[in-house]
């Protein structure tokens, strides 16, 4: 395994690698939109925004900030080991279905209770995810729901070879 070396944030950038495990939650003001389907399906500037060692942000938005109709429950669930236990939805937008592209923590852990009510998106699934009018490039891997903006700085666990970090 390769040890990695993380990049020197400039100016208004924050280094992944200053992030905590486990990982802090911290409320934004940041605007924040997702889009599917050629559909805005979420805006806010109430979103939280979940930050773990190696991992670019991930952002929960208010369950309230999604267009009626967007989130559609679905079978299965996984389990965090410090969030607890996570439930799925499919999101609709326009013609477009994104399956299990969006979760919540229904009874989130003692440290994460600011996820409850709020529903992360993965912005490789979708058309775009936004912050501050820039799109957000998904975290690499498939499997994570870090949100890439030139706010954060890596390198980020997901590419290939970061499987050990």
């Amino acid at each position: 395994m390769t040890r990695p070396v993380p990049q020197r944030p400039g100016p208004g950038q924050e280094s992944v690698w200053d992030y905590p495990r486990p990982p802090a939650v911290a409320p934004s003001r940041e605007s924040v939109e997702v889009w599917l389907g050629g559909v805005r399906l979420a805006a806010t500037t109430r979103s939280v925004r979940v930050l773990e060692t190696s991992h670019p942000p991930t952002y929960y938005l208010p369950a309230d900030a999604f267009v009626e109709g967007a989130l559609h429950p679905v079978e299965g669930t996984t389990f965090c080991e410090w969030k607890g236990e996570a439930a799925y939805f499919d999101l609709h937008g326009g013609d477009a279905v994104a399956a299990r592209a969006a979760w919540t923590y229904p009874e989130p852990t003692a440290g994460f209770t600011m996820l409850l009510g709020h529903v992360a998106v993965m912005p490789g699934a979708v058309d775009r995810c936004v912050v501050d009018d820039e799109v957000v490039t998904p975290q690499a891997g498939g499997f994570y729901g870090g949100w890439v903006t030139s706010r954060v700085v890596g390198p980020f666990k997901g590419e290939p070879g970061t499987w050990g970090w």
